[in-house]
């Protein structure tokens, strides 16, 4: 029997406002709000949950609150990779007009990825496009 990774929990001094900047950015969901959490799912999620079986359900974030702000380089990030038929540059700029920063973590000039943080510095890679 194998666990189901059912969430990522992500630490913020605003997770309402992390938990919907991250919807926005992924194009998920923020389906529950309180001052403990804050939960965003893909948004097929809900529809398909019921019928799939309870392993393959995907994961989703949740955002808690915390009083002290991000200190150093995150020991686990995302990555994130655009289709082959989309434009990878501009994922990248709507993500920075999001409120996204690119950020230099000693990656090679010549990486395939980009580095970027999210509004509260949690890092995460922008992937060369990929067809799967």
């Amino acid at each position: 029997m194998a666990l189901r990774w059912y969430s990522t929990v992500v630490e913020s001094t605003d997770h309402r406002k992390l938990a919907r900047w991250w919807a926005e950015a992924l194009g998920w969901q923020v389906i529950f709000e309180l001052d403990s959490e804050a939960i965003v799912v893909p948004p097929w999620v809900l529809e398909m949950s019921k019928e799939l079986e309870f392993h393959r359900v995907p994961p989703g974030f949740v955002f808690v609150p915390v009083e002290h702000e991000k200190q150093g380089k995150n020991r686990l990030h995302w990555d994130f990779a655009p289709h082959t038929s989309d434009d990878r540059d501009a994922e990248i700029a709507r993500l920075v007009e999001l409120g996204a920063t690119v950020i230099d973590v000693g990656q090679p000039a010549d990486a395939t990825w980009t580095v970027l943080a999210d509004p509260d510095g949690n890092e995460f890679c922008v992937l060369s496009s990929r067809e799967q």
